[in-house]
């Protein structure tokens, strides 16, 4: 303890952490007391709660999280958030609900909620995986809670992976059917394998035409690539090229020459879906197209992977069961021209 304009402070030291604090007093044996009492407080992991917590809601939570670290991640993700926030957590949670009333209990009540409300399984962890953030951060390093009630909640089993891609007729059916704007950005993605919002956000800065690549900054994983642009994808920038907008720097621009807004494409793509009678299939599964065609190809899931730009190869695995011939290559390197009836006539000498 220490004195400071003739009243007693703490500066307490546990776990890494220092804890400077008034003990609101100017009798030592009284400070005494009340130092003690902070130190048990810290030992049983209380006193971070009352000094801050205690009076933190949901929504200081929430709008911390969007004001500090949602402009780290991608522009998608950001996107994700806000109607994540605006549509399913909030609504459940409660804006002034206090953090410190949101436990693990009625964390699972949501995923309950949010199953009977129709969501997916991978749609309902991605919403935890949001909140778990936020309680994480507030945890660890805003210091205003003890530990992360959602860390305590188990994921759900996601069952929901989807295995769908074009055919060869169903894609010139689609593309005979477009609109040059939407063809020219169909066929982008076709042969790039690029997310939706990835493609929307590239500009002419990150395109080179003499390697023929792009870079992709704006990434789901956070992790920048450079891809490789085959004659058909390069086709499409040298047609982009040439009307090119000194306006702005997007490649792939509206009639009003802005970026195109992707709820007007997915508008378009699926009028043109009805129009031809392609059932069961999303914008997303552009980009499945393009695994699956290359796995097919007999492309090895660790090149599959490298151009989806998957931070965790088991994302790519899904692929596996198209490319059977590129596994057989693997065993045959294998195989050794052996003549099978000289060794078994050697084995039946040697047990004689």
């Amino acid at each position: 303890m220490y004195k400071r304009a003739g009243v007693w402070w703490a500066c307490i030291r546990h776990e890494g952490k220092k804890i400077q604090k008034s003990l609101e007093t100017k009798d030592r044996r009284l400070a005494k007391a009340i130092e003690a009492k902070v130190k048990t407080e810290i030992v049983e992991g209380s006193y971070f709660e009352k000094l801050v917590g205690r009076d933190k809601t949901f929504k200081d939570m929430m709008d911390k999280l969007m004001a500090e670290h949602a402009p780290k991640v991608s522009n998608s993700m950001q996107i994700g958030y806000g109607i994540k926030l605006r549509n399913h957590l909030n609504p459940f949670f409660g804006e002034d609900a206090k953090l410190l009333s949101i436990s693990p209990k009625l964390i699972s009540q949501y995923k309950v909620y949010r199953s009977n409300k129709g969501a997916k399984p991978a749609t309902i962890n991605r919403e935890l995986s949001m909140l778990s953030k936020a309680f994480s951060l507030a945890s660890k390093e805003w210091e205003w809670i003890r530990d992360n009630p959602v860390s305590k909640v188990p994921r759900e089993k996601e069952n929901n992976q989807r295995d769908r891609w074009l055919s060869v007729d169903e894609e010139r059916l689609l593309l005979d059917n477009c609109p040059e704007w939407l063809r020219e950005i169909m066929l982008f993605a076709l042969h790039t394998g690029l997310r939706q919002e990835e493609l929307l956000s590239l500009k002419w800065s990150r395109v080179n035409e003499v390697t023929k690549t792009i870079l992709i900054t704006d990434t789901k994983n956070g992790n920048p690539v450079t891809l490789p642009l085959n004659k058909i994808a390069l086709g499409v920038i040298e047609r982009k090229a040439r009307v090119r907008s000194i306006d702005n720097d997007f490649v792939f621009r509206n009639r009003n020459g802005k970026k195109v807004n992707a709820h007007n494409l997915r508008t378009s793509f699926y009028i043109v879906l009805r129009k031809v009678g392609i059932k069961d299939f999303r914008w997303h599964d552009l980009r499945h197209t393009f695994a699956t065609r290359m796995a097919q190809a007999g492309f090895d899931l660790y090149k599959i992977s490298k151009l989806l730009n998957h931070k965790d190869i088991k994302m790519t695995q899904r692929y596996s069961h198209h490319c059977p011939d590129s596994l057989r290559d693997g065993v045959e390197m294998l195989a050794v021209d052996y003549n099978l009836t000289t060794v078994e006539e050697k084995r039946v000498e040697n047990v004689s």
